[in-house]
């Protein structure tokens, strides 16, 4: 994650784009930073859903990730699974 600005270009559709500049207008500030305000409300709203499945948990960066079950399988015990598979 950067932890200071950058700047790009950005395709957007044009009633994005017209949003964008309304809001940023409205708001006084510049359409970077409305933009950016965007995302963010996204990722918000996005790590507010509830998980699709109590076997689901979601990281803080959003991902979905299998909750842990049983016991944990080590390296160790993978490489030994395949010493007696290849036997």
């Amino acid at each position: 994650m950067h932890n200071h600005r950058m700047r790009t270009t950005v395709t957007l559709d044009d009633d994005a784009y017209e949003l964008a500049m309304l809001c940023a207008k409205g708001k006084g500030i510049t359409l970077g930073a409305a933009l950016s305000e965007f995302a963010r409300k996204a990722q918000e709203a996005r790590l507010a859903e509830p998980s699709p499945s109590p076997r689901l948990k979601r990281l803080p960066n959003g991902l979905l990730v299998a909750r842990a079950r049983g016991r944990v399988i080590t390296t160790e015990m993978v490489k030994a699974a395949l010493e007696e598979y290849d036997d």
